[in-house]
Formats: structure tokens, sequence, C-alpha cells
């Protein structure tokens, strides 16, 4: 039993010890952690940016993640489009660096996910509960989703 108490307290210091190695020095924490110059989107929603003056170019680490557009008036439109972490670099014409920020894209708290077994459904509940394309679900269920948003998109434009 004694042998026992020595070696549970042996793991809870070297638990301790770790954490708190993580807590100094938070770049061993994972990409995951994010940090003073990330900015936090949500999927499927955009973000006006004031950018630097002399903002002439906009690069974005993964295009699947996320959409920027410079604006008239130093404005930046930022999309999340996917889940995940990416960068964001701003550049002036003779391509000094002007912005250089982690984006770090999530899903919105009124989500909730419906499993059958292994295949996905999601649904956006605010406040009703509707189908919601998100990437991860099952294909038929994305599909026809997808359908009919586009179909629904395409009328209302067409309606003047």
């Amino acid at each position: 039993m004694k042998a026992f108490a020595r070696r549970r307290g042996r793991s809870l210091i070297l638990s301790c010890a770790a954490l708190s190695l993580l807590m100094v020095m938070p770049s061993l924490a994972g990409a995951d952690a994010p940090n003073a110059d990330s900015l936090t989107l949500i999927v499927d929603e955009a973000r006006l940016i004031r950018m630097p003056d002399r903002t002439a170019t906009l690069v974005i680490g993964n295009p699947l993640i996320a959409d920027a557009s410079i604006q008239p008036g130093g404005l930046m439109v930022l999309t999340g489009k996917g889940y995940g972490q990416t960068n964001l670099i701003a550049l002036d014409r003779e391509g000094n660096k002007l912005l250089d920020r982690n984006l770090l894209v999530k899903r919105s708290g009124e989500l909730v996910t419906v499993y059958r077994g292994i295949l996905r459904e999601s649904y956006s509940c605010a406040p009703q509960c509707e189908p919601r394309n998100t990437l991860g679900d099952v294909p038929a269920f994305f599909n026809t989703t997808l359908t009919q948003t586009v179909t629904r998109n395409n009328q209302a434009s067409a309606i003047k």
C-alpha cells in the first residue's frame, strides 16, 4: 500500500511539473493554443478589420480555412470558411510585412450534431433547429441541404 501511495505521489508531482512547464512555455502546449496575435473567427461568418496603412497584398496560409479581401478605406473582410488554424499576412507594395496574425476558425455555439452510428448531421438551433451544411457531415445529408440552399437562394435572387 505504501509503494502505491509513493508512486501516486510521484505521478502527481510529475503531472504538476509538466503542467507548470506548459504554463511557462505556451509554445510547447501545441499549435492550437491561441496567443495575443490570434484572431478567432466563426465558420461562415465575416468580420471587418481595419488594416494598416499601405496594405497592398493579403496572404492566407490555407484558403480552405479562411478568406480575406481588401475593401476601399483600408478595411479587410475576413471570412471563416472551414475549421482549423491558419495565418494571415499583410504586405505593402514593396513586400514589407505589415501584419502577421494567426487565425483560428471555430463553429458557432448553437450547432447541434446528431449521430446515427458513425453518420453525422448538423443543425443550427437558434431558435428552431434547421439543417446546416457543416464540414464532416454525411455526404447525402450535406448534398441535400446544399442543393436546397442553392435552390432557395437562386429563387430569391430571381424575384425583383
